[in-house]
């Protein structure tokens, strides 16, 4: 498991300073970016000069508000597909202050070859470091 930490600021919410249901997808992102730069050593969704990762799926199931200045952690949990081709962020945003679960979600990426517009499996170190990051999410 990788844990990202966040807070609800003003412009992830309404007049009323509830998250609007956008943001949940910023805190999706913002995790998601800080496992690649953090465990996979990626600054981008570009892998090399021909390989690009793509959100081919997602979805968010909603539980609970959040509320501006809610501090909160995202709980993040990669899947490799079977083709090695696909990697899914299982994802949980959680209260700080209380760890309730407020929404829960998944994001799935494609690694494609871009100039040929084709999914390839993610090259091999990327697939040793994602594996090793899912093996510490079984501890």
């Amino acid at each position: 498991m990788y844990m990202f930490k966040d807070k609800v600021m003003v412009y992830d919410t309404d007049y009323q300073g509830i998250a609007h249901y956008a943001s949940y997808y910023r805190f999706f992102t913002d995790a998601i970016e800080g496992y690649k730069r953090d465990v996979l050593e990626l600054q981008t969704n570009t892998i090399n000069d021909s390989i690009w990762f793509v959100v081919v799926e997602s979805k968010a199931q909603y539980h609970k508000s959040l509320h501006i200045n809610d501090e909160i952690y995202i709980e993040l949990y990669p899947k490799l597909s079977k083709s090695k081709k696909a990697l899914t962020y299982e994802l949980k945003i959680k209260l700080v202050n209380t760890g309730e679960l407020c929404t829960e979600g998944y994001l799935t990426m494609v690694s494609i070859n871009h100039k040929l517009w084709k999914a390839v499996e993610i090259p091999s170190e990327l697939l040793k470091r994602i594996m090793k990051s899912d093996d510490k999410t079984d501890e």
